[in-house]
């Protein structure tokens, strides 16, 4: 019996998505899968359905660059709404507590370098941490009791941007696995107001700005060529070293050989990505000079 011969195409690159609010990660992957018929694609980092912002999705062989985006420094500005805490701690979940008090622009500032540089941050209930292979956000809405367990998160900036009686707006610079709704929460217990995330806005994802990013409506446009928005694969690979090698240094690291690294600018140390002619080879760890693939690119020279 013959099996129908996929339609889709072998499309291989990056689009950085400008979220819209109200549109889960996995729906917007999926309507740009079918905006480019492609057959493989995946996100580099879920923004929640409320959140809107960088969103950067990888076709085909860049979905071996994710893990290098995903694990980049993030960007976001957000607004608290002071006085209530939720159970999810933003305006989507149940009102769980509310307070009366108020914070002064002052205190806000006076507070931010404690949430600053590495701390002890508990995940929101809500959230896509996995507790003995459930995801805790299903665990939550069944109504089990869940036990979110405190880890190290690195905050590299946080500022307040605006201020009124009830709310601040503010922006962080911050690692992977940090959770901008925790900052929210936590930062108004200690505040003694209370506190959750109204609006949230990611500007930065790894080596994608604001300046990368394209709309839905855009790329839906009639007359509009939806692969003008399409970025190389090697761009998730912008802040990972990069060296040039010839025809026969490629073909031993497409078999999975390890390759003695040459020149100058060649690391002896960390990851590095290999390319010929200027498409991209390979990428993997680099040990006393030497560079051992540890994920292979088919594209063309």
């Amino acid at each position: 019996m013959n099996q129908r011969r996929s339609t889709r195409a072998e499309v291989n690159g990056w689009v950085v998505l400008d979220k819209p609010v109200g549109v889960t990660s996995t729906h917007a992957v999926s309507r740009l899968k079918r905006i480019f018929n492609a057959k493989k694609a995946g996100h580099a980092g879920t923004l929640d359905p409320l959140a809107s912002g960088l969103l950067p999705i990888a076709f085909g062989e860049a979905t071996k660059t994710v893990p290098f985006v995903q694990d980049g420094e993030k960007a976001y500005r957000f607004t608290v709404k002071w006085g209530v805490e939720t159970d999810s701690d933003d305006a989507d979940g149940a009102v769980t507590r509310t307070s009366d008090a108020r914070p002064r622009s002052r205190d806000i500032r006076a507070a931010l370098p404690d949430f600053t540089g590495e701390i002890m941050q508990t995940p929101p209930v809500y959230s896509a941490i996995k507790i003995n292979g459930e995801r805790a956000y299903d665990l939550a809405r069944e109504g089990a009791v869940v036990e979110m367990v405190a880890r190290p998160v690195t905050i590299r900036a946080l500022e307040l941007i605006a201020f009124n009686d009830d709310e601040a707006v503010l922006e962080a610079c911050c690692g992977k696995g940090t959770y901008v709704r925790a900052i929210a929460r936590d930062l108004g217990r200690h505040l003694g107001c209370l506190g959750h995330v109204t609006a949230l806005r990611r500007t930065r994802v790894g080596p994608f700005t604001e300046n990368d990013a394209v709309e839905l409506a855009a790329l839906e446009a009639k007359g509009v060529d939806a692969g003008d928005f399409m970025q190389s694969v090697e761009t998730g690979l912008a802040e990972v070293p990069c060296v040039v090698v010839d025809r026969d240094a490629a073909s031993r690291l497409r078999r999975g050989q390890p390759l003695i690294l040459r020149g100058r600018d060649a690391p002896a140390e960390g990851v590095a990505y290999a390319a010929c002619g200027g498409v991209l080879v390979a990428f993997g760890p680099v040990n006393g000079g030497e560079l051992t693939p540890s994920r292979v690119f088919n594209l063309p020279y």
